[in-house]
């Protein structure tokens, strides 16, 4: 499929100022606190499904839900915000995800059973599905490319960190607590920020007509939501528990997306796309979206593996499997500003290459995992992965994201969440199918329970390894795009 080859003609996006001023610096500091907060509600639940299976009297196929419904909402509603982003002010979008997600986060914490539970959990998704985008386009739009890197070091932190130690918070409160306050303690947070919102947000952005194209929505809601769907009901039906067939949903999101993408390239032609696929002529932006794509599948492919490897092979409590997979995230924020920094000078070839060989050899050394594994080894190893993809998210996120137009920044930043989410329950599914379907066969074969587990989790992680090895090839071709010519 061909993209057209003239120029295209984009709308401006007006421009504030070339580098984050003090009027901009505490709206920038307010987003990406926020999208912290939200983002770390999408990993929050993984440790504490096994309690809400015995509070709310649930099997496990149904407390699943609580994830993937999330992920589903993710990424119906992401498409949506590069036409939310140019049509609205952003202080409007803020009040609008803000609120959506403490909404939410209330439905929850009252929730007498599942199905309100659910919800709320689909409302938080919303306004967690607008915050990122949001977070990316604001960046982009005040602070100089000089800059950036920096910036999106800080923003690396909520992209990778908070899914990261997501279980660690989950696994301390439940130690002491009941799942419910798992949503109360973070609802006052939610309220401080819109209260700070108020205070602070100002439209420092300039907005415009755009048409809305209702067909692109449900074509994009069928096809990102159909595979997602799709991938997140592949362990499942690894183990005979999948609501449908998964080739139903999978083959659903495959035509429709197909049929999303003719449609983009039609309106693109008059700057109506929902998503303007644009972005991908750049070789930059494609290059890191494939990388980010494996990055994203290693990282959440691992924060689902982990902790059950911890808790059914080595028989660990919820609160030391949230301490030892802890360090890990505290490494990645500690280094994201660094690298940031380093990518400002240096660019990202000489980071990217070492970050992803050090990956995958992470991971290879996860393959090492198995009943009789020394803790202090596996911490070690996680350690490891952390800063490898510490050094990867900032150089390629900056990368992606800075070879693009102006105008096309709501579009990229659209882009790259929706594809973070794919990844992500892409990583998780492949990684528990190869668990599922190992485990199985050990089981068949007389082994016991945690024996077969340990072989399952060994299976997948080799995948994962040669997959990041891969990925280390691929990284050798990253450079530093030039700054594009503002489009006018």
């Amino acid at each position: 499929m061909t993209l057209e080859k003239h120029p295209p003609t984009l709308t401006p996006i007006p421009i504030a100022s070339p580098a984050a001023t003090p009027r901009t610096g505490p709206v920038i500091a307010l987003l990406v606190a926020s999208a912290f907060v939200v983002i770390l509600n999408e990993t929050i639940m993984s440790v504490a499904l096994p309690s809400l299976m015995v509070s709310l009297q649930i099997t496990a196929a149904t407390a699943q839900w609580l994830t993937t419904g999330y992920l589903l909402t993710m990424a119906i509603v992401i498409p949506l915000t590069g036409y939310l982003l140019q049509r609205f002010p952003l202080r409007r979008v803020y009040f609008a995800a803000m609120g959506l997600f403490a909404v939410g986060t209330l439905i929850a914490a009252l929730a007498p059973g599942f199905e309100m539970l659910l919800a709320g959990r689909i409302v938080q998704a919303s306004g967690t599905a607008i915050m990122m985008p949001l977070l990316f386009t604001t960046v982009l739009t005040v602070v100089a490319p000089a800059h950036r890197g920096r910036m999106m070091g800080v923003i690396s932190i909520v992209i990778a960190v908070a899914p990261a130690i997501g279980p660690t918070v989950s696994g301390i409160i439940l130690s002491v607590l009941d799942w419910r306050w798992v949503f109360w303690l973070v609802l006052p947070i939610a309220v401080v920020a819109l209260i700070l919102g108020a205070i602070w947000v100002r439209n420092i952005t300039e907005t415009h007509r755009v048409r809305f194209d209702a067909l692109s929505v449900v074509l994009s809601a069928f096809g990102f939501g159909g595979l997602i769907f799709g991938l997140s009901s592949i362990g499942e039906a690894a183990t005979g528990d999948a609501p449908v067939p998964v080739w139903i949903p999978l083959a659903i999101g495959v035509l429709a997306l197909a049929a999303f993408v003719r449609r983009q390239l039609r309106l693109q032609r008059t700057d109506s796309a929902l998503l303007d696929l644009r972005t991908f002529r750049s070789r930059s932006f494609s290059l890191a979206i494939v990388l980010v794509a494996i990055v994203m599948a290693a990282l959440f492919g691992s924060l689902v593996l982990l902790p059950m490897y911890l808790q059914q092979v080595l028989g660990l409590d919820t609160l030391t499997v949230g301490l030892m997979l802890l360090p890990g995230g505290i490494l990645m924020g500690v280094i994201a500003p660094i690298v940031g920094s380093l990518f400002d000078r240096y660019g990202p070839t000489p980071l990217v290459i070492p970050g992803m060989a050090v990956a995958a050899a992470a991971l290879w050394g996860m393959t090492t995992f198995d009943a009789g594994t020394p803790i202090w080894w596996i911490v070690v190893v996680q350690m490891g992965l952390n800063l490898g993809l510490g050094f990867v998210f900032t150089p390629l996120l900056t990368s992606a994201l800075g070879s693009l137009p102006k105008p096309l920044y709501p579009h990229g930043s659209a882009i790259v969440s929706t594809i973070q989410q794919v990844a992500g329950a892409a990583g998780t599914a492949l990684f528990v199918t190869l668990m599922s379907v190992t485990a199985a066969e050990q089981l068949q074969q007389g082994t016991d329970a945690a024996a077969a587990t340990a072989a399952g989790i060994h299976s997948a992680f080799v995948v994962g390894a040669i997959v990041a090895s891969v990925a280390v090839v691929l990284s050798c071709f990253v450079r530093k795009p030039a700054e594009p010519e503002p489009a006018h």
